[in-house]
């Protein structure tokens, strides 16, 4: 079972995995709040809850940044998608604003990420944020 422990922001989890945590430089949805948690020892996650009331807005998207690669979750295998493995899954059982999930995983500056939209995300929207994390 993944170990959630709430952080107090950015900073707090830059002191958490001994590095600045790289982030989107690229405009997202409009944000109700933010989650910032450590994930384990030497991992977070970056959570943003968006504002799904608008038909066809996206739900949530989460950052992981980590030593170690994320916890598996169980969706299918990944397809190779450019530098990223990228899987998608309906999420049957998630509210509509949260379904289907889509992920990208990778490799960047000797640190595991994954970006996972949940919603309506278009594969090309999550890979542009991707491609803007820095």
């Amino acid at each position: 079972m993944e170990q959630r422990v709430a952080l107090a922001g950015i900073a707090e989890a830059d002191v958490h995995i001994g590095r600045p945590v790289p982030l989107p430089d690229a405009p997202l949805p409009l944000v109700r709040w933010v989650e910032v948690v450590a994930s384990g020892p030497d991992a977070v996650q970056v959570e943003w809850n968006l504002d799904d009331t608008r038909p066809l807005a996206p739900g949530r998207l989460t950052l992981y940044v980590g030593l170690q690669p994320p916890p598996e979750r169980g969706l299918p295998d990944p397809q190779v998608l450019g530098r990223y493995a990228h899987r998608t899954a309906p999420l049957a059982e998630a509210v509509p604003a949260l379904r289907p999930v889509q992920e990208l995983a990778w490799r960047q500056d000797g640190l595991h990420l994954r970006l996972t939209g949940q919603g309506p995300w278009t594969t090309e929207a999550l890979v542009a944020l991707a491609d803007a994390i820095r």
